[in-house]
């Protein structure tokens, strides 16, 4: 119930008034869109006013499961709505934070007999049970509201204890047995903030890398970036003076279909991207002389030195050869370790208990998928399969599960090798002494034809897809086609979604960044086949979310590290702030008013500074004005009026820059303030910028290898597909080469001195 549709007792309580329904087409429709969290205009990052259009509320509302029609029904809509959570008991989940002492547990009931008891139990996470009764007339009144010619009241329980912190379950019944007066809510005890560690105590500061893991070359690596390559890559750095490593989003992607290559537009956010397993470090490997033979022949031999010269990755054959050696490792897992039930064959087997439901889905999925992309390669997921099999609950997928298991746990074998693996380099970075270790990436959301989607399609709206409004960068905004979660539905599973993507996420992680991190508070859903202008702004409930983070960040032992890049309101800064959750600051956007670079002391100290992301330019390319030169070629400016300010722009920018650096006595020898006398950006240059931004008193900073070794292409160029190789360009290096590069040495010493 909005807070203004609520009235004040004498008493301090509030009740609600008896709403008009006969009110107009338009503020009945905006009253029901903003009832589900809908927001009824937005401004964009120039200050200008957007009011959401009653199409686009219709076509969200559609997208939520609301479907609107005539006055009336929006009316009745309306009602039910308002209606439901007084009609309801208890509401389906509370989070408590620490220190909300008394606990008040909110119990809605409808007009009561004099002396009507209810009971309640309190299931904390241990099976401990707390018990009780009271007296309905007894507890106190907060607010009241006029239903159907009845009042309905919402009293405060005040729970005798206060649970410790976890998921618990509260369960009430009236004394009477009426089953209408009966409730079940998930109650959550979340701690004040999230965890920090020992590395940032007082004043620590870390730096490390944050290379997108496919990218990395090695000698070693099939034409990819693997888990192995990782573990290398930690120890290189953490010899260096590195206290962590960052990744591009390790997610599931789609196995049938390997060249859809965006980390970020996963099929699932739950398991991993199988094609990052180092195949030669599979104990599997080693005992299977078929497997080595295959290996060692030299046509795979030659196919594999194709694949590693290659400055793009080929995901198809990078596939093709994991996947048939995979094959050959899994079916002697199956001939040996499994036959005999081994102390390996065990460890699979509680792997799969562990993971419990969502692998076993997960690996079904797949496993459909490639049945009928086998037989119709424009199968691209869920949405095209024959509708009897759509549904995961239906037979038709329980009969398929059962004759095809051998196929079903071979996808479960490769996310069991691939968690194994991710586990060890997460081990070889603490014990190589890393403060904070594996960074990991959560994506803003799923792609809709993929796994997740098609495990939870009540949690997501797949009517719709998130996105941003046009901003600097992206003028034209940007729809990333990912469905958003339903705030309601995401309410009444008691977050157990939300949960389990943070917990999965943070598994194997010293830190975990969220990208768009403002999706706790509010995410830009477009309607599907609208442009990105024409979208609006869906709210979540972000008091609770940052609960159940703060909650599981403490668990995992997992730092925040929250991407608040864009259009960022006030009030999610304000609610980060407090909870821990480090902020984004790039060295490109952080100015003072007259457009001049900000000194490192007027940096926060809560946050994690860069000075690019893998969207934006890398520092060669933005000195250079690649990114400008491209968008231009690729039509990504509406008009040259808005692409020539910004090139003359960046003119003055590098000026600037070199001003900043001369400040702080970090100007290379030999380099004057005039940019045209640096065409390009040197090693030196680009260790005195790293510098500066160590400088700052920011808890982290990470620097992007591309940076280092002069790369002027980024990695992912938003707003196009086909259009650019993003997701695809390696380092220009091996990993084996690092040791002795000297540009990658250069800025590491003068990170070590800033910040030791």
């Amino acid at each position: 119930m909005p807070l203004d549709g609520i009235r004040a007792l004498k008493d301090g309580t509030r009740e609600g008034p008896v709403v008009d329904y006969s009110m107009g087409h338009s503020e009945i429709l905006t009253r029901l869109s903003r009832l589900c969290g809908i927001a009824p205009e937005w401004h964009d990052i120039w200050g200008n006013r957007h009011e959401v259009s009653p199409e686009t509320k219709k076509a969200l509302l559609a997208a939520m499961g609301v479907r609107v029609g005539s006055e009336a029904e929006i009316a009745d809509l309306l009602r039910e709505r308002e209606e439901r959570p007084w009609r309801r008991v208890l509401p389906p989940v509370l989070v408590l934070r620490e220190g909300s002492s008394p606990v008040e547990i909110p119990i809605s009931l409808p007009p009561l007999k004099a002396g009507d008891a209810f009971d309640w139990v309190l299931t904390l996470e241990d099976d401990r049970q707390e018990t009780g009764r009271f007296i309905a007339e007894d507890l106190p009144v907060r607010e009241e509201r006029e239903i159907g010619g009845s009042t309905f009241t919402r009293r405060a329980f005040p729970l005798p204890l206060v649970p410790p912190a976890g998921y618990h379950a509260f369960h009430l019944t009236a004394s009477s047995g009426d089953p209408d007066l009966a409730g079940d809510m998930r109650l959550i005890a979340a701690p004040s903030s999230c965890f920090r560690p020992g590395a940032l105590e007082g004043t620590g500061r870390v730096w490390g890398p944050a290379f997108q893991l496919y990218g990395v070359r090695s000698r070693q690596n099939w034409g990819i970036g693997d888990f192995g390559d990782l573990g290398d890559a930690v120890e290189f750095w953490a010899k260096q003076g590195a206290g962590l490593v960052g990744l591009n989003p390790l997610h599931s992607l789609f196995p049938h279909a390997p060249a859809h290559a965006s980390p970020y537009s996963p099929s699932s956010r739950l398991f991993l991207n199988v094609w990052y397993i180092d195949v030669d470090s599979i104990p599997e490997f080693a005992e299977s002389e078929t497997a080595r033979k295959l290996v060692n022949a030299p046509a795979f031999k030659a196919r594999l030195a194709d694949l590693r010269r290659l400055d793009l990755v080929d995901y198809e054959k990078v596939a093709a050869s994991k996947k048939e050696v995979l094959e050959v490792l899994y079916a002697y897992f199956r001939k040996t370790h499994l036959r005999w039930d081994d102390a390996r064959g065990r460890a699979f087997r509680n792997f799969q208990n562990s993971q419990g439901k969502a692998l076993r889905l997960h690996a079904l999925f797949e496993a459909i998928q490639e049945h009928f992309h086998r037989e119709d390669p424009s199968v691209s997921g869920w949405p095209d399969w024959p509708e009897e099999y759509r549904d995961p609950g239906a037979p038709e997928v329980a009969a398929f599960a059962l004759k095809q298991i051998k196929r079903v746990e071979f996808y479960e074998y490769l996310q069991w090798q691939a968690d194994l693996q991710l586990g060890e380099a997460a081990r070889r970075a603490r014990d190589a002494g890393m403060g904070i270790g594996v960074y990991r990436d959560l994506a803003v959301s799923i792609d809709g034809r993929g796994a997740e989607a098609w495990a939870n399609q009540r949690t997501y709206a797949l009517g719709a897809s998130v996105g941003a409004p046009p901003d600097d960068f992206n003028l034209k905004g940007q729809d990333w086609a990912l469905p958003p979660m339903v705030p309601d539905r995401l309410r009444e599973a008691g977050y157990a979604p939300f949960i389990a993507t943070l917990r999965r996420n943070m598994r194997h992680a010293g830190a975990l960044r969220i990208d768009h991190v403002m999706g706790l508070m509010r995410l830009f859903w477009i309607p599907e086949g609208a442009n990105p202008a024409d979208g609006a702004y869906v709210h979540y409930p972000i008091e609770e979310m940052l609960g159940i983070l703060a909650l599981e960040s403490r668990r995992n032992g997992c730092l925040v590290i929250g991407e608040d890049l864009g259009t960022v309101p006030d009030a999610v800064r304000a609610a980060l702030g407090p909870m821990g959750v480090l902020s984004t600051r790039l060295f490109y956007f952080e100015r003072s008013w007259d457009g001049s670079f900000k000194p490192p002391g007027e940096y926060p100290a809560q946050a994690a500074v860069a000075v690019s992301t893998h969207d934006l330019p890398t520092l060669s390319g933005w000195w250079q004005g690649v990114d400008l030169m491209l968008r231009a070629q690729l039509n990504l400016f509406p008009s040259d009026e808005i692409r020539d300010p910004q090139i003359a722009e960046r003119g003055l920018d590098r000026g600037r820059i070199l001003a900043a650096l001369e400040r702080e006595g970090l100007l290379p020898p030999g380099v004057g303030l005039d940019p045209a006398g640096v065409p390009e950006i040197t090693p030196d240059l680009t260790a005195g910028i790293h510098a500066y931004v160590a400088r700052t008193p920011a808890r982290a900073m990470l620097v992007q290898p591309e940076d280092l070794l002069g790369r002027p292409e980024q990695a992912n160029l938003p707003g196009t597909t086909e259009e650019h190789p993003n997701w695809q360009r390696k380092l220009p290096s091996d990993l084996e080469d690092w040791a002795g590069d000297p540009r990658l040495l250069r800025t590491a010493e003068a990170l070590r001195r800033e910040r030791p």
